[in-house]
């Protein structure tokens, strides 16, 4: 077993066959420095090269699997005139989720609490997620004048009928029994059931051959440890898929407004009092968030549905880099400082208003960047079938 620092940003046990990471900065809910992007690129890399390495687990230590990325730094650099940091970042953080989307070995993620922006991402595109009722997952990018990225286009786009253009509007939060009836989560079990689970994959791939222990031995394993498949709540927004197509299938962002709006009144009209708050809710989610980042967000994940992971990411590159570089609107900046630099939750979004948007300024997001800035993903070959699928 590999010994390491309590101080260490990723702790990492190697066990017989087994690599665990566990994220760690659990004051800060897990978000990652660049540091630890750094890091478990290079452990990726190194376990798919060693042929001792036949599963990987990542986990997150505290109560959050991963909240995001460390936008307090990104906000910091703002300040110091390092507009760079942030591509930098950007581009490291799109190269794992890349690696982890189009992994060759398996990855087990234990989603045991918050998993939100690049938690997500280094998560979700891997082969198996265990949710348990600590499980809490979000893409509220939008809250902060950014997008929902590293991969959202490509895995939200492919949830049942509109339910991602729900999730990535709004910032809906989902529980682990939701992340696992949307397939977000691939498995569910209680925490309690969670160093058994452990235990048992490091056990029986110390006793499996390489050619044994294949997705369908290590899904048995978990599939053993949670048997029962939890109830949704009764006040699921999976139990309002109906209204959610209706309304989230809209060509725009005002229209899917209006449409809300519209089933707004006539649940408040029938005294369907419990529809009513979950329409009134959704609908202030949305005037909520920057007007502008629902603008990308809406377009992003209806080209990701017919997009490849590595295109899906290629084009959320550019639009990070065009978010970040401000020249139509500086909303990330603010929705830093609102939200994480001076906490005030004040955002003052420009522009102010979704009519105020032209198509040509949310053109100028999708538009490709200069000469060697485009982000140039890495070939991969001799991939599983599994990832395969994705490209």
């Amino acid at each position: 077993m590999a010994s390491f620092q309590l101080d260490d940003q990723v702790l990492v046990q190697e066990t017989m066959f087994v690599r665990t990471l566990t994220l760690n900065r659990p004051r800060q809910l897990n978000t990652l420095s660049l540091e630890m992007i750094s890091q478990l690129s290079e452990l990726f890399l190194a376990y798919e090269d060693d042929a001792n390495a036949k599963l990987i687990i990542l986990k997150g230590r505290g109560r959050a699997f991963c909240a995001g990325g460390n936008l307090a730094a990104v906000h910091r650099h703002f300040l110091e005139g390092n507009l760079k940091y942030g591509e930098k970042v950007s581009q490291k953080i799109i190269n794992l989720t890349y690696l982890i989307a189009t992994y060759t070995k398996p990855q087990v993620s234990i989603l045991n609490g918050i998993a939100m922006g690049a938690g997500v991402g280094i998560s979700v595109h891997g082969k198996f997620r265990v949710a348990t009722e600590n499980s809490i997952f979000a893409t509220p990018e939008n809250g902060l004048g950014f997008f929902p990225n590293v991969g959202a286009s490509y895995f939200l786009s492919r949830l049942p009928g509109f339910f991602g253009e729900y999730l990535g509007l709004t910032g809906a939060r989902l529980d682990g029994a939701e992340m696992l009836a949307c397939g977000l989560a691939t498995h569910f079990l209680p925490s309690a059931k969670l160093p058994l689970l452990e235990k048992a994959l490091i056990s029986r791939a110390a006793s499996a051959t390489s050619s044994s222990f294949d997705l369908a031995f290590i899904s048995a394993i978990i599939d053993e440890h949670s048997l029962q498949k939890p109830a949704l709540n009764e006040k699921s927004a999976l139990h309002k898929l109906d209204v959610i197509d209706k309304c989230f299938s809209r060509p725009t962002v005002e229209e899917i407004l209006s449409a809300l709006e519209r089933e707004a009144a006539e649940a408040h009209m029938a005294d369907d009092d419990h529809r009513h708050e979950w329409l009134a809710l959704t609908i202030r989610l949305l005037k909520k968030a920057s007007p502008m980042s629902l603008k990308i967000c809406l377009r992003s994940i209806r080209e990701g549905r017919v997009q490849a992971i590595d295109e899906c990411l290629v084009r959320e590159y550019r639009i990070t880099s065009h978010v970040l570089r401000g020249q139509i609107s500086k909303d990330f900046r603010e929705g830093c400082r609102a939200i994480v630099w001076d906490k005030d939750k004040k955002p003052k979004w420009k522009p102010s208003s979704l009519e105020l948007i032209t198509d040509h300024m949310v053109d100028h997001y999708f538009s490709k960047l200069d000469g060697d800035e485009e982000l140039k993903l890495p070939q991969r070959s001799n991939l599983p079938a599994f990832a395969n699928a994705k490209l």
